[in-house]
């Protein structure tokens, strides 16, 4: 199993904080964004190697930050940087686009894949998700966010009874529920080629959940419910808050 980490956006909202700095290099609790997602992706036993896709605005930082991690961590990681070649929003591939991009580059079909965004908390290791998403061609993670006003910024889910996605809704202006849909997915290797087959027919590159929106229909799509606290951080606001929240998960 790999994993491909997103961290090729831009993050104009959080400007002037990321004018010169990529938003999964900020720092939460004292490490960088990247740093919590790593952390709980290692102690997956089957990981290989995990990509990091950013741009060539900040690919130097990201090689200079992975050459750091390395040689901190105390049991070997196999990180490699991927530039995508965007220089800033008016050429950015899109998530997706970097998905197949990194797909079609490093051969990612050979092996299943666990796609997660570099800006995603996660104050719970990721073991149980790998482990809940063995056997499945698809998985989504959710989140119950516990409001039906929050749950509008966000997808909203609706499952049958053995957790396979009926129903994806991106920002619903009358949600059913209060799971949201996060930037957390595996794929098997035999659904890996799928997103060279969503690109290739003119669909929207951009945000990763638009995929599972296509999928859902042609492909089943489990679920696995995050435990702990997740959080995504958009806004200056945000930033701050993670920073008291995760305080307390600093190992």
């Amino acid at each position: 199993m790999n994993a491909l980490i997103l961290a090729a956006g831009y993050a104009t909202r959080l400007y002037p904080l990321t004018l010169n700095k990529s938003k999964p290099l900020l720092e939460v609790a004292g490490k960088p964004m990247i740093e919590w997602v790593l952390d709980n992706l290692a102690p997956i036993p089957e990981l290989e190697t995990v990509y990091v896709v950013t741009n060539s605005r900040f690919v130097k930082d990201f090689q200079t930050w992975a050459d750091v991690y390395g040689r901190k961590r105390r049991a070997p990681l196999t990180l490699k940087i991927i530039n995508d070649g965007s220089t800033g929003d008016s050429d950015k591939l899109g998530a997706i686009g970097d998905i197949c991009l990194v797909a079609g580059r490093e051969d990612l079909a050979r092996n299943d894949l666990i796609v997660v965004a570099g800006d995603n908390l996660f104050s719970e290791p990721l073991l149980e998700f790998a482990r809940a998403a063995k056997g499945a061609e698809a998985m989504l993670a959710t989140y119950d966010v516990g409001d039906l006003k929050e749950i509008k910024k966000y997808s909203s889910i609706t499952t049958d009874s053995e957790g396979v996605v009926t129903q994806f809704e991106e920002k619903p202006a009358e949600p059913k529920n209060t799971i949201a849909g996060i930037a957390l997915y595996y794929f098997s290797r035999e659904a890996v080629p799928l997103f060279t087959t969503y690109v290739a027919a003119g669909n929207n590159p951009d945000q990763p959940g638009r995929f599972i929106q296509w999928l859902y229909p042609r492909k089943p799509v489990k679920t696995y419910q995050v435990k702990g606290t997740w959080f995504d951080i958009g806004s200056k606001e945000t930033l701050e808050e993670a920073n008291e929240i995760f305080a307390q998960f600093v190992r």
